[in-house]
């Protein structure tokens, strides 16, 4: 199955802050395809949370908001990953019907011998098939995986620099508290930052190292605790949800 590559709504963002509050409970869990992606973690790697201390009143919120569906969208790394995987996808696919073809016949070829050979002949020309269809079935199978760990380790390096921009552009502006685009019913239009967001990603990530094609990625240090790299869990997204109420203000 195709899968569409994006990152889902998880967490709004707040740089140098504590960690972000989740959205409201009963958002849609992720489906297994690759839909609307998911804001990055509240820091960028290596950034050391600091939490109030007790008592101590939060600082006063300067908001913005980003798009992340647009920011992929016009992100050449994410293209890039997104492109990639569609064409090993459409390897593997072809690769797949090609066996498939031949395993049917073989198929037919044992069905037209089988008045003609002898009963232990055929049982075990039968027996070699369905080997070599399993054989041919497992590899298909690690083809896929691979695949799938690649699209998720190249989504794992496009969010950890996503999370590093949105920081760096916030804290370029005195803004300390950072919103997905999809959870605002209204606002006015300098509030978005989605543009400056996308080409500063852009500038910093113009493509993604992806495994070789049919390699599983190599496996990455957990990070430290509160010094969690931006998006260290992608998961495929879920379907776009409706919104209802009034739109949001266009960009500017």
């Amino acid at each position: 199955r195709q899968r569409q590559m994006c990152i889902r709504d998880r967490e709004w963002f707040i740089p140098g802050q504590g960690q972000g509050q989740r959205p409201p409970a009963g958002a849609q869990a992720p489906a297994q395809q690759p839909a609307q992606q998911r804001p990055p973690a509240a820091a960028a790697q290596g950034q050391q949370q600091q939490r109030p201390a007790a008592g101590q009143r939060p600082p006063a919120p300067v908001l913005a908001m980003v798009d992340v569906p647009e920011v992929n969208r016009l992100s050449a790394a994410f293209n890039q990953v997104r492109e990639e995987l569609e064409r090993r996808r459409a390897r593997l696919n072809e690769d797949l019907q090609r066996e498939q073809g031949r395993w049917r016949e073989e198929q037919q070829a044992l069905a037209a011998a089988r008045a003609t050979l002898p009963p232990e002949t055929l049982r075990e020309r039968e027996r070699a098939l369905q080997d070599r269809i399993s054989a041919a079935q497992g590899v298909f199978r690690d083809r896929n995986r691979a695949l799938e760990a690649a699209g998720q380790a190249g989504l794992q390096q496009i969010e950890r620099a996503l999370g590093a921009v949105i920081t760096q552009v916030a804290q370029s502006r005195g803004i300390n508290f950072v919103v997905p685009r999809q959870l605002v019913i209204y606002n006015e239009p300098g509030f978005d930052i989605t543009d400056e967001v996308a080409a500063q990603l852009n500038r910093v990530l113009r493509t993604v190292n992806l495994p070789p094609e049919g390699q599983m990625p190599a496996p990455q240090a957990e990070p430290a605790a509160g010094q969690r790299p931006a998006g260290a869990q992608p998961a495929a997204p879920p379907a776009a949800q409706p919104r209802t109420g009034q739109p949001a203000a266009p960009r500017n």
